[in-house]
């Protein structure tokens, strides 16, 4: 699972829609249209499924911590 985001319109920011949603669901669900309230420029952004995309976090096999690097 991850967050559907879209991109600010005023920032070119990527932002988080607060909808959570599996990659391949959400490329598969009929089109929608959304609201989103933006934390970066404060506006509320209207759009559509096709201009969204789903985050998700990249799980590698075998790998349990990675630390950052220094410096």
């Amino acid at each position: 699972m991850g967050m559907i985001m879209v991109k600010c319109p005023q920032t070119g920011r990527a932002i988080p829609t607060g909808i959570r949603a599996d990659r391949e669901a959400f490329l598969r669900s009929v089109v929608f249209y959304g609201n989103t309230r933006c934390p970066v420029c404060r506006a509320n952004h209207n759009w559509f499924a096709r201009e969204a995309w789903v985050d998700e976090p990249v799980v590698r096999p075998g790998v349990i911590f990675e630390e950052a690097p220094l410096g």
